[in-house]
């Protein structure tokens, strides 16, 4: 029997749970509100941003920069600011900016400003740069080297004689450079020092809301106390993973001590940020108090708070191992407790190389992104999508609707669920900052006498925007609002005196949402779980590709150094796999149910491939281990395991069934009896087992 819910326990929908139809609008705009509640260090990163905002703004004034007002001081909004060293890597943006330059330039000069040959240049850098925003860790150097080359291929297109048109293009170098100067110096002066505690805290922050709120629904505790645990949870669920995300890019970026972090500290963020999801989702819906539902909550809190001690000694969970494709809440909540706990933790100094990767040590490009088809399409489906835009604002002789090419670019990504969030995000966040712009031109602006008001004015907008920004689903919003509202507001060095530049600016992002829905969605979809399917696969993929290393002659340092690459891809795809299951409810159709439930199923099996992958990246890392690589009864077991994830991989990617090993029969007897190896082959059997099930599942359901 199931005690209903109460309305106290948490607020009417949790961020992360699905908006019934009956409920649409207030549960989006409660599940809004609550993305823009305070979260630990939100005010700071804010304050930050706007500092770096007016400082942007008044060198712009000072050094008189011709046409890059406005995108200048948006540019603050690109400039990653986790810490002084991330900010100091964002130096990089120069390059494309500065190719982006040099390729207009050079079309222009080479073809003699011949117009067919702006069109294929629009063409060809839509398609490079849509390579470039999936195939490198740096995804901002495409879309920035796109963003800047179209705003200036199209200066061209003006009767303005050439000597001016090269000295403004020229002027995008300098104009860019200032938001990244003055970003790199707000950090370098007010970032924070000690991340890894930071990350430490906001872990164990998380773990104790878990704990005690499982503790109270285990001791049947009142509804009052039962609610306020249930509402912190929530809170906590609501900031999901990225500002601890942010967080650990400090720690790499800067090569920082560690501190009291366990190995695979990436993906640990990751699984953590869906325990609190799925726990909060089971407090906010009803509370069973059968004996049955009560052992559980007391296992379930004696295991997290093992997970927080990192001790091996608790209770094992009773329904890991028999999970079916529907769990129920508590199932879930369960099965990602289990993933969490069958992470190696380490314990050795040889170990504290595993638990942050130096962003030095990944490489920039992704191995196999540029020959990857399913890339390919997408930056074709870009270079069309900007081409069209292009050519039809040239075309009705309307420059005012040029943003319709911008909009390509920013709100360009691989799914057709992402590319829905995303427009309607951008949509709701241009008009919110167009209609600011609209109601400060017209009321605020002719009031204006000093430089004192822009710049407060700037910031207030600055300081909007950036909350908004920070949000874990509704960030994109907020920086919508900063470039519509600066776009609009800030056209030159003098207030704007017509109403129209709001509405052209609007018009060509409407083109461009209907450029790309018809282009993504209808000629060419490809759905948001399909991309999760590709995605898990190339995750297995890696897997294959790491139990494969020691096969190879190359010295062990090299395989140290590939096993690293892969880890950090797979870190980075599982991260990409929560964001686009969050993605996934912006899918519409008859089977949008379904792909939900699927989009859960495949991110539950590839946090079990994490447990399985850290197993062997634990036993290449010991030095007591090495030797024992070579091993005749290991190396069978590696091929064994390479050869199942690859099936695995084919099975996902395909949706079809495939013929799946006994997992007994992949982990020899013998290597349980011999002690060197007995807790790793234990391992390995058990996190394939798991695995396999749900794979299974995967093929079966698709």
């Amino acid at each position: 029997m199931e005690e209903p819910s109460t309305s106290s326990f948490a607020s009417p929908l949790p961020p992360f749970a699905m908006p019934s139809p009956a409920n649409s609008l207030k549960a989006w705009a409660g599940r809004m509100w609550q993305d823009l509640k305070p979260t630990p260090g939100r005010m700071s990163n804010t304050l930050r941003m706007v500092l770096a905002a007016v400082i942007t703004l008044l060198a712009v004034l000072i050094l008189q920069v011709p046409a890059y007002g406005a995108p200048a001081v948006y540019f603050v909004f690109f400039v990653d600011r986790e810490s002084p060293a991330v900010s100091l890597r964002s130096l990089f943006l120069m390059v494309p900016i500065t190719a982006a330059v040099a390729v207009a330039l050079g079309i222009v000069i080479f073809t003699d400003n011949d117009p067919m040959a702006r069109v294929l240049g629009v063409g060809l850098v839509g398609f490079l740069a849509g390579l470039l925003m999936i195939g490198t860790s740096l995804p901002a150097l495409g879309s920035t080297w796109a963003f800047v080359f179209v705003s200036l291929i199209a200066l061209w297109e003006n009767h303005a004689p050439a000597d001016f048109l090269v000295k403004v293009s020229l002027w995008a170098i300098s104009a860019f450079s200032i938001p990244i100067l003055s970003s790199i110096a707000v950090e370098y002066l007010l970032g924070s020092r000690h991340p890894a505690k930071l990350l430490s805290e906001q872990r164990k922050i998380r773990a104790q809301a878990f704990i005690s709120m499982f503790t109270l629904f285990a001791e049947q505790a009142g509804p009052e106390k039962r609610a306020e645990a249930v509402s912190m949870v929530g809170r906590l669920a609501a900031t999901g993973q990225d500002g601890m995300q942010a967080l650990y890019n400090k720690i790499v970026e800067r090569n920082l001590d560690t501190g009291s972090l366990r190995i695979g500290a990436r993906v640990r963020i990751t699984m953590l940020a869906q325990l609190m999801d799925s726990a909060a989702a089971l407090g906010s819906a009803s509370y069973a108090h059968d004996p049955e539902s009560l052992l559980r909550y007391r296992r379930i809190a004696v295991e997290a708070q093992a997970a927080l001690d990192d001790s091996a000694d608790a209770e094992p969970l009773a329904h890991e191992y028999r999970m079916g494709p529907h769990p129920s809440l508590l199932d879930r909540v369960e099965g990602i407790l289990h993933a969490i706990r069958s992470m190696p933790t380490g314990a050795g100094p040889e170990d504290q190389q595993l638990v942050a990767l130096p962003a030095k040590k990944v490489p920039i490009l992704v191995a196999g992104a540029f020959t990857n088809r399913a890339n390919v399409a997408f930056a074709l489906k870009i270079s069309l999508c900007a081409t069209i835009c292009y050519i039809l604002y040239h075309a009705i002789d309307y420059p005012g609707i040029s943003t319709c090419v911008i909009t390509v670019f920013i709100t360009g990504l691989s799914t057709s669920g992402a590319i829905k969030q995303k427009f309607v995000f951008r949509l709701l966040g241009s008009l919110i900052g167009g209609t600011l712009g609209l109601l400060s031109a017209a009321f605020l602006f002719p009031n204006m006498d000093s430089v004192t008001s822009l710049v407060v004015l700037i910031a207030a907008v600055a300081f909007i925007a950036g909350w908004w920004a920070q949000g874990r689903r509704f960030g994109y919003v907020g920086m919508q609002i900063a470039f519509s509202f600066y776009l609009v507001a800030f056209e030159g060095f003098s207030a704007p005196t017509q109403l129209s530049p709001p509405r052209d600016r609007l018009l060509g992002i409407l083109l461009a949402l209907v450029v790309m829905w018809f282009v993504f969605d209808q000629i060419w979809p490809v759905r948001t779980v399909t991309s999760m399917r590709r995605a898990f696969a190339v995750i297995l993929r890696n897997g294959a590709a790491l139990f494969r290393l020691p096969e190879g002659v190359m010295p062990h340092e090299s395989v140290l150094n590939e096993a690293s690459a892969l880890r950090d891809q797979v870190g980075k795809t599982i991260a990409a796999l929560r964001t686009m299951n969050d993605a996934v409810e912006f899918e519409f159709g008859p089977d949008r149910e379904s792909q939900i439930e699927m989009s859960r199923s495949i991110l539950r099996a590839a946090l079990t491939a994490v447990a399985l992958f850290w197993n062997e990246l634990v036993f290449l890392h010991h030095k007591r281990d090495r030797k024992l690589l070579d091993d005749p009864r290991l190396v069978a077991l590696r091929h064994d395991l390479a050869a199942a994830l690859d099936a695995m991989a084919g099975s996902v990617a395909n949706a079809k069934s495939f013929a799946a090993p006994d997992a007994s029969q992949v982990v020899g007897p013998s290597l349980f009896e011999d002690v060197r190896f007995r807790e790793y082959a234990h391992n390995a059997q058990t996190r394939f087992h798991e695995l396999q099930n749900y794979v299974e599942q995967i093929g079966v359901a698709g």
